[in-house]
């Protein structure tokens, strides 16, 4: 998987049929593009003065066109509407697909994506609200009730014949949680005093080792925000750095 996951769309979007459909006469701003071809958008009132990230009145439809399998937005869903009952993530308001495309229409929910220029002046507060909401998201969601998995074997299956050559030796479990899957930064939302608020992008959430979690987050403030951040979020979360299984669960990710 590359290491740019996503980014703001520098150009310009078209926006498809079915997304203006949804916003009737709200307007419309491309707020995210995936590596994928997946794209987001955001629909707030028309006229209104609510900023980017805020709840009041904002609806977000994520849309893939037809033909893109890797983005399975009746997977995040399902994990949207289950993880909801525990923790705070968008609210699922309606899900569909047509011979164009899939959308996916949820709820705003406050808060600013820990990339946000906001944030990205202020790198090391974001890297600690990251480590502080991975750790309430791992606490918060029960596993025993989780019915989705992100095992190393799941994710070792989906992998092609050359790649599971490379996987290496499984590390013994830590400790199980519902892990979100695709912990990246910009996943994480923060309130303006750069506390988390939330998690967004929940496609992956399933059980397995923290550290699939927890490699991967630290991974991504290295690419958000460049060198050094690692040592904030790994105390925020309340645990040493454990390289052995750093470096595998950063190897598995990336030969995903």
């Amino acid at each position: 998987m590359s290491r740019v996951l996503a980014a703001a769309p520098s150009d310009v979007v078209p926006v498809p049929e079915r997304v203006r459909l949804l916003a009737g006469g709200d307007d419309v701003t491309p707020v995210w593009r995936n590596e994928l071809g997946g794209l987001t958008f955001r629909l707030a009132v028309r006229g209104g003065t609510t900023p980017v990230g805020v709840a009041d009145g904002d609806r977000y439809v994520k849309w893939v066109p037809a033909g893109t399998p890797e983005l399975d937005l009746d997977a995040e869903a399902e994990r949207l509407e289950w993880a909801g009952r525990y923790t705070p993530v968008p609210r699922v308001l309606e899900r569909g697909e047509d011979a164009t495309g899939a959308w996916l229409l949820t709820a705003g929910i406050p808060g600013r994506s820990a990339v946000d220029p906001r944030w990205l002046a202020r790198p090391e507060v974001a890297a600690r609200a990251v480590g502080a909401g991975l750790r309430a998201l791992h606490d918060a969601l029960p596993v025993d009730d989780c019915p989705f998995s992100w095992s190393v074997p799941d994710r070792v299956a989906r992998l092609d014949p050359a790649a599971r050559l490379l996987v290496g030796d499984v590390p013994e479990t830590d400790r199980l949680v519902v892990c979100h899957g695709d912990p990246c930064a910009p996943n994480t939302l923060l309130d303006d005093g750069g506390r988390w608020t939330a998690h967004v992008d929940l496609d992956a959430l399933g059980v397995a080792d923290r550290w699939a979690d927890l490699a991967v987050a630290s991974y991504s403030l290295e690419w958000n925000y460049g060198d050094g951040y690692e040592p904030a979020f790994f105390d925020a979360y309340g645990i040493e750095p454990d390289a052995e299984r750093i470096a595998f669960y950063r190897r598995l990710w990336d030969l995903g």
